[in-house]
């Protein structure tokens, strides 16, 4: 069990197998612990020296990837050394009580950390501060699939939202998957109808607002 991620499953076994006559402890913890570990956003806790106190496994998984961040020793660090003085100043003031919403360089992809005190009292500086990650983008949601299938969506149709949720034009998408422009055209003709968007803006936001659900791992999708 790494470190920074001590609330999980396994604290909810500890409560189950005390002896008669223990005093339960408080389950609250890990039963956040379990439910934030659905989140597809990367959440950590850190403290005011940037030392990790909990990682849901959305954000374990980003610092395995070692894109953008990293650990050294149980602290969280920004891998790109121009990134370094704009995540301290976000600290810094989370410290002093203040969210702030900085963008760090990654490969291609925008990645943006809301950097947020946790339990702000005024003039005491705050000593807990969640991390928020961007997710890679709207169509990477756990539920996106349910949403497909509760459409009566195509595989196709299924690809060409996905495209469109990540800004592609009809004549990108058309390249994408090679095809005539016509036919993406006819696909988003069907997606509009089948999902009662009047458009493909208002298509995309439904997939936008979807509940922020993790994938579930390969070898757990059935």
């Amino acid at each position: 069990m790494t470190p920074y991620a001590m609330l999980t499953a396994d604290s909810l076994e500890v409560v189950r197998s005390l002896p008669p006559g223990v005093a339960e402890p408080d389950p609250t913890p890990a039963l956040l612990a379990l439910l934030v570990d659905e989140l597809a956003h990367g959440v950590f806790v850190v403290n005011a020296q940037s030392r990790i106190l909990h990682a849901n496994q959305t954000a374990r998984r980003e610092l395995e990837r070692a894109a953008v961040l990293g650990s050294d020793k149980g602290e969280l660090r920004v891998l790109m050394q121009s990134d370094a003085k704009i995540f301290q100043n976000a600290m810094g003031k989370a410290v002093a009580g203040k969210r702030s919403l900085i963008k760090l360089a990654a490969e291609g992809v925008d990645f943006t950390l809301a950097v947020v005190p946790l339990h702000r009292q005024a003039g005491v500086p705050c000593e807990r501060i969640g991390l928020f990650l961007s997710r890679v983008g709207v169509s990477e949601s756990g539920v996106f699939g349910s949403f497909a299938r509760s459409h009566g969506l195509t595989h196709t149709e299924e690809q060409v939202l996905v495209f469109l949720c990540r800004c592609l034009s009809t004549p990108e998408i058309a390249v994408q998957m090679k095809v005539a422009v016509s036919t993406v055209r006819s696909h988003v003709r069907s997606l509009c109808a089948k999902t009662a968007s009047s458009g493909v803006r208002e298509l995309v936001n439904r997939v936008a607002i979807l509940p922020p659900i993790a994938p579930l791992p390969l070898g757990q999708i059935h």
